[in-house]
């Protein structure tokens, strides 16, 4: 075991900086390490099946962290992506790589059937670790990517089922098919009972423990525990550990079970990416080099034209749709489950299978590729990527921590420098950060919505977080970074007069809408420009920005944007101060004048 953890070690440490330095991706380069030192290449670890059902333990550790940062509601709120988009992209994607296996290759259609839905399942570790590196899993098709994904969790039941169903050697002591799915609705259910009331009051009293490693063993019982029950049940382990992380998103203790799991989850999913890229039979490749390349790419057209269909007809645009239609076209490790099991079942030859495990692994190889030629292409991010930019936990930690560098961000921010402030810059856009370079500004890269990228960013001894991000982005997203950093000033920019309800309604210490005072001194401009008394125009400006705040006020205590719509100035109407001794009253109407 020693020689294999130093193999693994020296593989990762030289590949993956390799792939990185690239801008190729971390999870690239553990796929070709594996394959170099698999037994197809330099044979220096032979045994892959043991080491690939362990490293299954990062896919399983990748989703409880992923359930901690997805509060119930939130999941509630996801669920016609989950059960609507992600079942259509299931059953679509299977018959249509069903087709396609008809007419390239000699399988019955029974076995096209169960090859076709194994490869519809896309590879949940592989796509979220990309979306993590590219700061996009907490984007809105970042969400819906990931609906879809647990979907795929979900239907590995009905999906054995099938299969079992259609085996030529069936299983008599298989359990029934509505019987197992009842089982495991009720393990389900029983796994959210138990992260309801009994997992809360027992990290309460580790809490109180004080012991940092019984904390440690609380959350790595938490996870397996989890994943025990639901493979118990024939369920995806991964399932379980995301269901029991979405059951502690509400709880205090989540950023402590987020940050002693991380390190176990890192290595453990290096792991699995470097036992897939090892399940490559390189002779299988060059024995049939055609009709696996050709299998290859019609499995990546195909998915990538009916997920990005799927979700165009959910009211994604083309533009988000194609990225999530390319994201989700590889197979997935689900797929080595259901071929598994259609090899017991008689189904398909194991040189089949053999051969189905290769397209596998060369499709995430493919998706990687495809992906990141899109992003450097066509993406939003063209040219720029995240890889090899400086994180924040190399700052120096400052009095304030402002989230987003753009045109709104550097105003703020060069207020602060002129009164001598200390304040650490954190931006999600690489492009951002280059450009800011050249002018001198050291900004840092990572999602500041993250209490683990603000505590790096020395956020426990900050005085004020300032969020100069665009875009109307949910309150609850800062419901973590508050919780772990209630001393916090936190200064927010508001969208629009919406974005600012919502805002208000979340009892934020403070919003900024982005265009009100820019808005203001245009109207004063032109009021000017116009002719008016400057002392008129500042009379004119402060009865409308009371009369807003008044609107405002009602209507983020109502709920109601109608709320004090009396109050807005109309066409024809105009205003006269009720001091008299103004000569507000006395100009003539601008009308009048162009006449």
């Amino acid at each position: 075991m020693l020689k294999e953890a130093v193999v693994f070690l020296a593989a990762a440490a030289v590949m993956v900086p390799l792939f990185s330095r690239f801008k190729l991706g971390a999870v690239l380069g553990y796929l070709t390490a594996g394959m170099l030192i698999g037994p197809s290449g330099f044979g220096l670890i032979s045994e892959t099946e043991d080491i690939l059902q362990f490293g299954e333990y990062g896919i399983v550790l990748l989703l409880f962290v992923i359930g901690l940062e997805l509060q119930p509601s939130r999941l509630w709120a996801l669920r016609r992506d989950i059960f609507g988009m992600g079942t259509a992209q299931v059953v679509l994607c299977g018959l249509a790589l069903t087709g396609m296996l008809l007419l390239l290759t000699s399988l019955t259609w029974e076995s096209a059937l169960v090859v076709g839905l194994a490869l519809g399942l896309s590879s949940t570790a592989l796509v979220v670790q990309y979306l993590q590196e590219k700061g996009q899993l907490n984007t809105r098709e970042g969400e819906r990517t990931f609906s879809i994904l647990l979907l795929q969790d979900l239907a590995i039941v009905p999906l054995l089922i099938i299969v079992n169903a259609l085996s030529r050697t069936p299983n008599p002591d298989a359990p029934e098919g509505w019987t197992l799915v009842g089982t495991s609705l009720a393990a389900i259910a029983g796994l959210v009972l138990v992260g309801r009331f009994v997992l809360n009051p027992a990290l309460r009293l580790f809490g109180q423990v004080g012991t940092r490693d019984i904390f440690v063993i609380a959350a790595l019982l938490t996870v397996l525990g989890a994943s025990y029950l639901m493979a118990s049940f024939g369920l995806s382990m991964a399932l379980g550990a995301f269901i029991a992380g979405v059951m502690l998103a509400d709880s205090p203790y989540r950023h402590e079970l987020e940050a002693d799991i991380e390190p176990f989850r890192g290595l453990l999913l290096g792991l699995f990416f470097l036992a897939v890229g090892m399940t490559l039979n390189l002779q299988v490749v060059l024995q049939n080099p055609g009709q696996v390349l050709l299998l290859v790419l019609a499995l990546l057209v195909v998915k990538t034209a009916v997920i990005a269909l799927v979700a165009r007809s959910f009211g994604s645009s083309w533009d988000k749709a194609l990225p999530m239609g390319l994201t989700l076209s590889q197979g997935g490790e689900f797929a080595f489950v259901l071929l598994s099991a259609a090899v017991a079942g008689l189904l398909i030859r194991p040189e089949a299978a053999s051969l189905f495990t290769a397209v596998v692994t060369l499709s995430m190889l493919g998706s990687l590729v495809l992906m990141t030629a899109y992003r450097q292409f066509f993406g939003a991010e063209a040219g720029a990527s995240p890889d090899g930019l400086e994180g924040p936990e190399s700052a120096s930690h400052g009095t304030v921590i402002v989230l987003g560098y753009g045109r709104f961000g550097q105003i703020v921010t060069q207020l602060l420098h002129a009164r001598g402030l200390e304040v650490v810059l954190i931006d999600t856009k690489p492009d951002q950060i280059e450009q800011s370079s050249k002018f001198g500004w050291k900004v840092y890269y990572g999602d500041g919505f993250r209490p683990d990228v603000l505590r790096a960013a020395g956020a426990a001894d900050a005085q004020m977080l300032i969020v100069t991000t665009g875009g109307a982005w949910e309150p609850h997203r800062l419901d973590a970074v508050r919780h772990a950093f209630p001393h916090l000033t936190i200064i927010v920019r508001a969208h629009d007069r919406l974005h600012y309800m919502r805002l208000m309604a979340a009892d934020f210490d403070h919003a900024v809408r982005e265009l009100f005072h820019s808005a203001l001194e245009v109207g004063r401009t032109a009021l000017r420009e116009l002719g008016t008394p400057e002392e008129t125009v500042e009379a004119l400006t402060a009865e409308y920005v009371r009369r807003d705040n008044e609107r405002l006020a009602l209507q983020v205590a109502s709920g109601d944007i109608m709320a004090g719509r009396d109050t807005i100035f109309r066409p024809g109407q105009g205003w006269k101060p009720e001091s008299a001794d103004t000569s507000l009253g006395e100009i003539p109407r601008v009308e009048a004048d162009a006449r």
